[in-house]
């Protein structure tokens, strides 16, 4: 398969004729192509091992499958998740196995892979297992959720992350000064600013900076001595009010939606409300608003206000079923609630406290009186013997450290600890008096 057509194609898109050819031409994600780090040793040692690419859009995970199979002189097969099933996937293994007989090793791109049902990932694992073919896929998802567990073990997981305005400017002067591919005989000359204006319009995704930088080349001016001249004027006809909304103060994407998150953390609804403004002005997607709101009204909120997370997610509904203009107001309406409302990170310690205490806990399991019964077998070894029904019990609170639903051999651990703050400083006094009653119970037992 020929990965990289050698002659130059002037209708296909700039982005697709400036992709990467060689490891050295990529630009960003130096974490793993970078000198001595684990791509780059790949591809020195010519053994590719099976991986998935997880990173946002426009960070050059399908580049970078076709550089590896290029430098390592395999054979590649690309299949989407989305197009591809069983039957697809069954025959890239019958051409795999026909390169294998000729001496040839066989990487599968896979896109979009955590689209694959389980029946397609099951077809799939075995020829990874046995070497057949090396599984390099690619996602936008995190695969710890999307992968199933035992395909996900037999590849590792890199991430790759947004490339950085300096980065994604690179990016566009290579093509400004490519002749072969870019547009480099066009000898245009790009005013200063504008290409980091495009770069930050396009939010750490090269395809998208490329595709901005193209654009925008439509609307050049010619030089009388000769080439074309891009200037800032010309960026209002390709990206709107966002050339300048983002590019004031030089404010990047992310930027604002800290500002955003911050703002609300801090009790200021007018900040947030700022910030929110400036972000959906300056072309940001109000969804990527109401995202960050809901992370906050579980994260900074939580239980001081347990409204909060419903009425997040309400504003979210509203807003689809509303329609840009109206729904933008109940974003906000959710925004100066949860700026307004009393705060706590009650949850977010907690939950943190419980991730790391279960990873270091890897023998833990559960007490036999909380695990299910459904055969005879179970019920023999004991499985639900001494569990007590909560709505049987006194106050529907089943007391005593006996019944505590802590995995037995286990010292106890406190990962929730409500604060004095909103409707949280009730939740203190209803589990004070629990454990009052808990108190109670082992004292009558002695």
């Amino acid at each position: 398969m020929d990965l990289f057509a050698s002659e130059r194609d002037d209708d296909a898109p700039l982005a697709w004729r400036m992709r990467p050819r060689r490891l050295d031409d990529y630009v960003g994600q130096q974490a793993l192509v970078g000198p001595g780090k684990p791509l780059r040793r790949m591809v020195e040692s010519g053994v590719v091992r099976s991986m998935i690419l997880w990173g946002p859009p426009g960070t050059g995970k399908t580049t970078l499958a076709e550089i590896l199979a290029a430098e390592s002189g395999a054979c590649l097969e690309h299949l989407s998740a989305v197009m591809a099933g069983v039957k697809e996937i069954r025959a890239a293994v019958e051409r795999a196995r026909a390169q294998q007989s000729r001496g040839m090793a066989t990487l599968l791109f896979l896109d979009e892979i955590h689209r694959l049902n389980k029946s397609q990932q099951d077809a799939l694992l075995p020829h990874v297992e046995s070497g057949l073919l090396t599984l390099i896929g690619a996602t936008t998802e995190n695969p710890s959720f999307e992968v199933n567990s035992a395909l996900l073990s037999r590849a590792r997981v890199h991430v790759l992350t947004s490339l950085s305005e300096e980065e994604l400017v690179e990016v566009q002067q290579r093509a400004l000064a490519d002749e072969a591919r870019g547009l480099g005989t066009r000898r245009i000359h790009v005013e200063e600013g504008v290409l980091g204006v495009l770069a930050r319009a396009a939010a750490g995704d090269a395809r998208r900076a490329l595709g901005l930088l193209e654009s925008a080349c439509d609307f050049t001016q010619a030089n009388p001595e000769g080439g074309e001249t891009l200037r800032r004027e010309a960026l209002e006809a390709v990206i709107g009010h966002q050339a300048s909304a983002f590019d004031k103060q030089g404010d990047h994407f992310y930027d604002l939606l800290s500002a955003i998150h911050k703002s609300v953390r801090s009790s200021r609804p007018d900040a947030a409300l700022l910030y929110m403004a400036r972000f959906i002005q300056g072309g940001g997607d109000p969804l990527d608003v109401i995202r960050r709101l809901t992370a906050i009204a579980s994260e900074d909120v939580g239980n001081a206000d347990p409204r909060a997370l419903p009425l997040v997610m309400a504003a979210w509904d509203a807003y689809l079923r509303l329609g840009d203009y109206e729904g933008q107001r109940a974003i906000a309406h959710a925004a100066i609630h949860l700026a307004v409302a009393p705060k706590s990170n009650a949850i977010d310690r907690a939950w943190h406290q419980a991730k790391a205490f279960a990873a270091g806990q890897p023998q833990l399991e559960v007490p036999t009186y909380l695990r299910n019964a459904p055969t005879k077998l179970m019920e023999s070894l004991g499985h639900g013997q001494g569990y007590r029904y909560a709505h049987n019990e006194p106050q529907g609170y089943p007391a005593g450290s006996g019944h505590d639903c802590w995995p037995e051999e286990f010292p106890r651990q406190r990962f929730y600890r409500p604060t004095e703050f909103g409707q949280e400083k009730r939740y203190a006094q209803i589990m004070a008096w629990r454990e009052q009653l808990d108190a109670e119970a082992d004292e009558g037992g002695e």
